[in-house]
């Protein structure tokens, strides 16, 4: 290894994730040991095996506290653009209720911990990212925040997870073009601070963000966001110019706006909206629409005529009882243009309950239709073999089938689905695969 050119030593070093990867090395070779102090990044992650033999009476004194050794590590480093320090994920799953810990040595977002370190290194800083341990961090709340805008004007990415953090003194922070707020308290009930002070934002990360009241994230920049509520606010605003790619999951805001007219891919999770306002989406392509009303939020949104690839998502189902139309020819009659279409097992179920299915009106919207996905539960292998059927029969430009049958149907009744619709349409290019609840999609088959 010594035999190497320091400089491809140097980018082997720099490859290594984790910083106690790199303090190994470092132990191993002088070489090395005299070249790490040129990584420019640190990554530090506390493991559970650690965490639990710090809190052992039988190891807790062989064990140096976790930010005693990242003082050490980042002293040493001359120039850092990078920082990572946090808990490693079965750690970050420990629940406040299974352990009484009143320790600091975890609660990584410190603002004296942080402030003993940041001043040092924040000169050549482009990337922060900062995942406290929740069992330490839930009942204090940290200014982290205000420390980060003072002292990196530079920084580029920003990621902070599993705390309380206040916006108190934050200052705006004009560069910053990543943000990711994970399972966070957030003392800003209307998202105010967030858009005054990081304007040019162009990716934001809202997972599981407390707190909220009357969220707005109003960013004329922004080009990608992925926001995942874990309340219910009275309303949800999203204002974005620039927007093409957008995640949203809520329950029941009592207002829902979203005035993003750039927007090319939307994936829309909620249970309903009293007041549900959309502006036109003129370059929308790709769509997911997951709902336990999927009908009426199907009624509320705007003319999709530039959708192509669509997935539908009802995570209810009933039997239709005084209705006119499927849920399939709702969405064929909102999206007329599509040519890919994915229905997971509670649209496919209310389809096959649908009593008329064979003389839809709609069959000749689905002219353009080449591939459709389905999730099946088979209770009744006759009734989806005609509802694959009247499909295929009426699709005259499908090219594409893939079908998923849970993996609780007996193999018998899934190879006599199989063998029967491919005798049926052999212009069809089929592929099977197998599903169910929290595991992986499987294929059986892969284009037959």
């Amino acid at each position: 290894m010594d035999d190497l050119p320091p400089p491809l030593l140097l980018e082997i070093l720099s490859r290594l994730a984790d910083s106690a990867d790199v303090a190994r090395c470092r132990v191993s070779s002088k070489t090395l040991n005299s070249l790490a102090r040129e990584i420019r990044c640190v990554n530090l992650q506390c493991s559970y095996l650690r965490y639990a033999k710090s809190r052992s009476p039988l190891t807790r004194s062989a064990i140096t506290p976790f930010k005693e050794v990242f003082h050490k590590l980042i002293s040493e480093l001359p120039i850092v653009e990078s920082v990572s320090i946090g808990v490693e994920k079965p750690l970050r799953l420990v629940a406040y209720d299974d352990v009484e810990d009143e320790e600091d040595d975890l609660f990584l977002s410190d603002f004296n911990f942080v402030n003993a370190w940041l001043p040092k290194v924040c000169g050549n800083l482009r990337s922060v990212s900062i995942s406290d341990f929740w069992v330490q961090s839930c009942w204090r709340r940290s200014d982290v925040l205000s420390l980060i805008s003072s002292y990196c004007p530079n920084l580029l990415e920003l990621e902070i997870k599993n705390a309380w953090i206040s916006v108190d003194g934050l200052t705006p922070m004009p560069k910053l073009t990543t943000l990711t707020l994970e399972f966070i308290r957030l003392d800003d009930e209307n998202l105010e601070k967030l858009n005054e002070c990081f304007p040019l934002l162009q990716v934001l990360n809202l997972i599981g963000v407390g707190g909220l009241k009357e969220p707005k994230v109003h960013l004329m920049h922004l080009r990608k966001c992925h926001w995942t509520l874990s309340n219910a606010p009275i309303s949800i605003s999203i204002i974005a110019p620039s927007l093409v790619k957008l995640t949203l999951k809520c329950v029941k805001p009592n207002l829902l706006l979203i005035d993003t007219p750039l927007l090319f891919d939307l994936n829309l999770s909620l249970e309903s909206a009293c007041n549900f306002i959309v502006k036109e989406f003129s370059h929308l392509e790709k769509l997911h629409l997951d709902s336990t009303g999927l009908r009426n939020l199907l009624a509320r949104f705007p003319n999709g005529r530039t959708v192509k690839n669509l997935t539908a998502v009802s995570t209810r189902w009933e039997v239709p009882v005084g209705v006119s139309k499927s849920i399939l020819e709702l969405l064929l009659c909102a999206f007329p243009n599509v040519s890919s279409l994915t229905l997971t097992s509670g649209v496919w179920s209310e389809l096959e309950t649908y009593p008329a299915l064979g003389v839809l009106d709609s069959w000749a919207q689905m002219k353009g239709l080449k591939e459709i996905t389905a999730y099946l539960t088979v209770n009744d292998i006759e009734v989806t073999v005609c509802t694959i059927l009247a499909l295929l029969d009426n699709c005259s430009g499908l090219s594409n089938m893939a079908m998923f049958i849970h993996r609780d149907v007996v193999s018998n009744i899934t190879s006599n689905l199989i063998s029967r619709c491919m005798a049926h349409c052999s212009r069809v290019r089929w592929k099977w695969g197998m599903w169910k609840e929290g595991t992986k999609d499987a294929w059986i088959s892969h284009g037959i």
